[in-house]
């Protein structure tokens, strides 16, 4: 790359640069890469701080919320002097304190069918750190389309769940084809969610980022991970494709403008 390190980001990113899987060549690709941060909030936090720190060079993010008091519990690149600021607001200048090489770009908006082919394209890996089932399945239908990968997390009071989408693996869709019935899965504010617990799966979506870009190691790809806070133990699942997947299995759909993204999410139904 022609990108060229100066004396600081030398001294920043030593202990990246003195290893041999990254070196100053893999660093020079973090400076230069792009990634998008779908939802700022508890699983959002951890994956933009540590993206920031590892000197990606430019984070989008993307959430329509303000802060709420009841949220720097776990998500912690806002304070409690930004409760009422939108969160994309107070995670911009989090980062821009944290790491000054690092650009953030502000989507102050729902991910949704009017606005992901503007956003999404833009960027080389989308981290979906969303709290919805529609926006889940519509990141991974556009991306699938359009190969892009996803580093997918999801929380649920102690427990998480993690797992890699690539243009090459198995979707989203071949583990869970349609999304659960409405109000089957409560969200945090009905159940609560561990504090530390999004600080987890957010630092395991933002290594898979990072190993996307180096294009390094070996990812989640076909591989769903849970974790239990409660025991402290890690089950990997191995999924496949699914040849009667809508989005990737053998007849694939090339479009997501007849796919309704609302309750079950379903390519073809009702």
């Amino acid at each position: 790359m022609s990108l060229s390190l100066d004396a600081t980001q030398l001294d920043r990113y030593s202990r990246h640069i003195i290893m041999d899987e990254v070196g100053p060549d893999g660093q020079k690709r973090l400076l230069g890469a792009r990634v998008l941060v779908v939802g700022a909030g508890g699983l959002g936090s951890p994956v933009l701080q540590y993206l920031a720190a590892a000197g990606v060079g430019t984070l989008g993010v993307v959430d329509d919320d303000v802060v709420e008091r009841s949220n720097l519990q776990r998500q912690i690149v806002h304070a409690d002097a930004d409760v009422g600021r939108p969160k994309v607001e107070s995670a911009a200048d989090f980062v821009a304190d944290l790491n000054p090489d690092v650009a953030v770009e502000t989507y102050e908006t729902r991910l949704d069918k009017t606005n992901v082919a503007e956003i999404v394209p833009e960027y080389d890996v989308v981290v979906d750190a969303s709290d919805n089932f529609p926006t889940r399945y519509l990141l991974n239908d556009f991306c699938r389309i359009h190969d892009i990968p996803i580093a997918h997390g999801a929380i649920y009071k102690f427990e998480g769940q993690m797992t890699t989408l690539t243009p090459e693996g198995p979707c989203y869709r071949c583990l869970f084809p349609e999304a659960p019935e409405p109000g089957t899965v409560p969200d945090c504010a009905t159940t609560g969610v561990l504090g530390v617990l999004p600080g987890t799966v957010g630092c395991i979506q933002a290594t898979e980022a990072v190993k996307l870009v180096l294009d390094a190691g070996e990812g989640l790809e076909g591989r769903l991970l849970f974790y239990d806070a409660m025991d402290l133990s890690f089950e990997t699942v191995p999924y496949q494709r699914t040849p009667d997947c809508p989005v990737c299995g053998d007849d694939p759909i090339g479009t997501i403008e007849d796919v309704e993204y609302t309750e079950a999410c379903a390519v073809g139904g009702d």
